[in-house]
């Protein structure tokens, strides 16, 4: 694009203003802002030279200036460029600048390539609503001497009206976030509605937050013990799921203990953040907010940035409106997994149920149909009755908690150990043979024969072994129904056994 000659220097103040009256017309019709800035770098340089100009926004609470458009003769440049607003006269005052010769006064900010040509002479203004300072316009010229005081006064007069429309297109624009922002509230709340799979809806959060933040990458994280654990991770610079990483004495006291949003500008040089964590993460700045549940911190939900500044207040406050939500949907999500595991365990022994165990013997069996070796071992606890009835019922319900500790910690984690009703337990085991499972059922009798309060009782058991055969086998209950006969015949040789004695 490239800068048009100014048509209205050297005219009177008349000509001036009706030019002013048009740039007015025309910005008022801009919405968008990436087109207002284009637009307003397009109608100063119809009254103004402007080989070198730039449109920065300000951030008073976070004393941000950020330049968002900028041209070198004629051609427009993409920077990434922030400054402390506090650092600019223009900025920290609200007044009009002019400098005639940089060569004399060293304050003018320029822009461009290091090592090229600098500008010498500029003009810089305010951007001025309703007395607060939203950024500044600055229009520059490699040659010295080439404003007047009257190019001040219409390149202010110009800042006044673009300032109205900059306001217009920002409300905008934040009208349309907000929109969006809502749009992904509700997809969050749909998701809980539809699914209350903690993933999935971790996976919608983080959905969020790389859109309405802009993010390069967004993650959850979990506590456990003195540690945090990344639950879930999205974006370019993603953290690995699973992974621990211990909590620092600051990052504890500010998100744990202050419950507040934690805001780093520059991850390489905070003391917050483990060297090793903020080697991992890739980012530049990163923005943390707690979530809680219940009343009680249960994690935190993240969003960082390749790029090091400032973060501005709004996305401070979108990302805790979505913390929120979060917080919400893990409660939901954690309320449901509570009931589902009522629902699938074993209020007395804490193992799985007949239910339980009946969804993960189809699993199995269907694998074991493809070629995957599945046992199981059907084991009961001999003249249990007799126990209870002897005993009471608190000494019986004693009995079959023991026996089921046991039975779980001799079963890998990939197996499953479930009571099956009554005095009988179950344990399902795959990719064993039919001997490794007999090994099994052995290990568990000499702990049983071993156990201080199960051996005073006299208690003993018996088993009962089936593998899955493809070929004679069609459906679950064949597989528990073989395991059962196997039980059967155990117990008789056991009868027999003890009538010869």
């Amino acid at each position: 694009m490239s800068s048009p000659e100014p048509t209205t220097a050297g005219k009177g103040l008349a000509e001036r203003y009706r030019v002013l009256l048009d740039i007015g017309h025309k910005l008022a019709r801009t919405l968008s802002q990436a087109e207002l800035y284009q637009a307003i770098y397009a109608e100063t340089s119809r009254v103004l030279e402007t080989t070198g100009f730039y449109v920065a926004v300000y951030d008073s609470d976070a004393d941000l200036a950020t330049v968002v458009f900028y041209a070198d003769r004629g051609v427009e440049r993409s920077v990434e460029i922030t400054y402390k607003g506090s650092e600019s006269d223009v900025l920290r005052l609200g007044k009009s600048s002019m400098v005639s010769d940089r060569a004399e006064n060293l304050s003018l900010m320029v822009l461009g390539e290091e090592g090229t040509e600098l500008t010498r002479s500029a003009l810089s203004v305010p951007l001025l609503y309703e007395g607060t300072v939203m950024g500044a316009l600055s229009a520059q010229s490699y040659q010295p001497n080439q404003y007047t005081e009257e190019d001040l006064e219409l390149f202010q007069a110009i800042a006044d009206l673009a300032v109205v429309a900059i306001n217009n297109s920002r409300h905008v624009t934040q009208l349309e976030s907000r929109r969006r922002e809502a749009e992904r509230i509700e997809e969050i709340g749909r998701a809980v509605a539809g699914s209350l799979d903690a993933k999935e809806v971790l996976r919608t959060v983080n959905d969020a937050v790389l859109e309405l933040l802009q993010a390069d990458a967004s993650t959850v994280w979990l506590l456990e013990g003195g540690q945090a654990k990344v639950a879930s991770s999205l974006g370019k610079i993603r953290l690995q799921e699973g992974t621990l990483w211990s909590l620092s004495d600051g990052l504890h006291q500010a998100v744990i203990r202050d419950r507040r949003p934690l805001v780093i500008e520059d991850l390489s040089k905070s003391q917050l953040i483990p060297p090793d964590l903020a080697s991992e993460t890739r980012a530049g700045s990163l923005l943390l907010v707690p979530l809680i549940l219940e009343d009680e911190v249960a994690g935190a939900l993240s969003a960082s940035k390749v790029q090091k500044g400032a973060i501005p207040t709004e996305e401070v406050e979108v990302l805790q409106r979505l913390a929120n939500q979060t917080s919400v949907a893990l409660s939901n999500a954690r309320l449901h997994e509570s009931i589902r595991n009522l629902s699938l365990t074993d209020p007395l022994t804490d193992l799985p149920n007949r239910r339980h165990l009946d969804l993960h013997l189809r699993r199995e069996v269907a694998a074991a149909r493809r070629g995957r070796n599945v046992c199981v071992c059907l084991f009961d606890l001999n003249d249990f009755k007799k126990h209870n009835d002897r005993l009471g019922h608190v000494v019986g319900d004693q009995i079959l908690r023991h026996f089921g500790r046991i039975l779980l910690s001799e079963t890998r984690a990939m197996n499953l150990a479930a009571r099956y009703g009554g005095d009988e337990f179950i344990t399902v085991l795959t990719d064993i043979p039919r001997n490794g499972a007999e090994s099994q059922a052995k290990r568990v009798e000499r702990r049983v024969a071993a156990h201080p309060e199960l051996s005073k009782y006299g208690v003993t058991i018996s088993f009962g072994i089936a593998e899955f055969d493809p070929v004679k086998m069609f459906e679950v209950e064949d597989l528990v129904e073989e395991a059962d006969r196997d039980l059967y015949r155990a117990k008789q040789a056991r009868g027999k056994e003890n009538q010869s004695r």
